[in-house]
């Protein structure tokens, strides 16, 4: 970027709420918890966390500018972001290098492993064309995972929170038993390449039993909590001794139990504000703060605009909850 361009940078006003938890969220990292959102592209927070005036082309505010170029502003606030856009491909390297090239050294991506190593079978869409509901020939490949995902991913590890495994409900006549899939699960992360943080989520309340914990916790892999549809919630998740299974915790605060991703983005887009207050989830994201300071466990939280309506807002609440 030219110094014309970062004069001009340093000259737009920081956004009110940006200039609010800026620096309550770089105290809370230096503790060791790292709050960010599940993504950034969102043009409801201009105004608020994004200066519009740096996203004009001959004055009128510019889609392609502000997709290109909005993470760089994302990182003056925000310690961490998550990543779901590398759950529908393999980036390339040169993918990589351009979103990491774009932020700070201390910056991190939590990222989440592609379908095509964690989905069982392909969903019945349109878009997946001739592979719809057939299974998938690579689930839990480790060997496709190293090699597609990991290698290309290698020259910024430093910058990687956690690599995080997501898996979609398992349908009754997937698994006979819960325990075929925790005995596949741990065969797989005991195959993997050490140096790495990694986090497993799952979509199956029943699952979370002992035998998945212990299976997490032998590798140091963490259980990702998360609040979803149909889990428990994050308070109850958070309440099992066992389900902290690694030297570091994930949270993904989603959606509000109940209450589908459909329903949400009908609730709540642009997601401009927050418009329901989640108090039990609020409290419980401020226990595995608590925990992670005390316990020096470092913790890296990752709220959605579904769960509230407004990401960053749900953060502020969470931080002035912990007292920063």
């Amino acid at each position: 970027m030219s110094s014309m361009s970062e004069s001009l940078f340093h000259d737009a006003e920081v956004p009110q709420q940006a200039a609010r938890l800026a620096p309550v969220l770089r105290r809370l990292a230096e503790r060791g918890v790292y709050f960010g959102t599940s993504s950034w592209k969102y043009e409801g927070w201009l105004g608020s966390i994004y200066s519009p005036e740096r996203y004009l082309t001959r004055k009128k505010f510019s889609k392609r500018k502000f997709d290109d170029e909005c993470l760089r502003e994302y990182a003056e606030t925000f310690p961490t972001v998550g990543g779901d856009f590398s759950f529908y491909q393999f980036p390339t390297p040169s993918y990589w290098a351009k979103v990491f090239g774009g932020t700070p050294p201390d910056f991190t991506f939590g990222l989440k492993v592609p379908e095509e190593v964690s989905v069982l079978r392909w969903p019945g869409h349109a878009r997946y064309g001739k592979r719809a509901g057939l299974d998938n020939e690579n689930f839990l490949n480790a060997a496709l995972f190293e090699e597609a995902f990991l290698k290309a991913l290698e020259p910024h590890r430093q910058q990687v929170a956690a690599v995080m495994f997501e898996f979609g409900t398992f349908a009754k006549k997937d698994f006979q038993e819960p325990g075929e899939f925790y005995s596949r699960l741990e065969g797989f992360l005991g195959s993997l390449p050490r140096g790495w943080r990694y986090a497993v989520e799952i979509r199956n309340s029943n699952y979370l039993v002992p035998d998945y914990f212990s299976a997490l916790s032998r590798h140091n892999v963490a259980h990702v909590f998360n609040a979803w549809t149909r889990m428990p919630t994050l308070a109850e998740q958070i309440a099992v001794p066992e389900a902290w299974t690694a030297d570091f915790t994930v949270v993904r605060a989603l959606l509000q139990k109940g209450r589908t991703y459909e329903q949400a983005v009908t609730m709540f887009e642009p997601y401009r504000e927050s418009r329901q207050p989640d108090a039990s989830t609020r409290g419980a994201l401020c226990q595995v703060a608590e925990q992670a300071m005390k316990s020096r466990r470092r913790a890296y939280v990752f709220v959605n605009n579904r769960l509230e309506g407004n990401a960053p807002t749900t953060i502020e609440a969470v931080a002035s909850g912990l007292g920063m």
